[in-house]
């Protein structure tokens, strides 16, 4: 239940957060741990990471507005491949702060980074390699960032 609360956390307060031009760019989000997002060493859990990171994703697609270009469209973001490391804990009702940095892209993929913040230290940092697919196979991300900018038509 706690992930659907913090989805619809999300989704509620990005409306209402100021839009993001398309491109290289970094977002932040503050949070809060909860119980349920620590492990048996009662530190949050490794997954649970990569669930937050997922968060910061749709914060992105909404204040840009990619998120209404996909339904649109048909089209679904996919991550390929993420990778995490961990540098200090997080314990339950700690308060941090995610960034999200898209970096680069490519012909096929987005990379971003992403980095958990805690009183102006580094928690844990990853990278995602991350596409946007239709049913015709991957959309090239230059596409993507000039149906943003409005420099094709919709």
């Amino acid at each position: 239940m706690n992930l659907f609360l913090r989805l619809f956390y999300v989704l509620t307060r990005s409306f209402f957060r100021e839009r993001l031009p398309a491109g290289p760019l970094t977002t932040r989000f503050h949070m809060l741990t909860f119980p349920n997002d620590l492990d048996v060493n009662f530190h949050v859990n490794n997954g649970r990471y990569l669930t937050l990171c997922d968060l910061s994703r749709v914060d992105y697609f909404i204040r840009s507005g990619l998120a209404r270009l996909m339904l649109k469209r048909g089209w679904m973001p996919v991550i390929s491949e993420h990778t995490m490391v961990y540098k200090k804990s997080l314990k339950a009702f700690q308060r941090f702060e995610l960034e999200m940095s898209i970096t680069h892209w490519d012909e096929k993929f987005v990379y971003m980074q992403h980095r958990f913040v805690r009183h102006g230290k580094l928690v844990a940092e990853g990278t995602s390699k991350g596409a946007v697919v239709s049913k015709a196979g991957v959309v090239q991300p230059q596409q993507l960032i000039d149906l943003l900018s409005g420099a094709v038509a919709r």
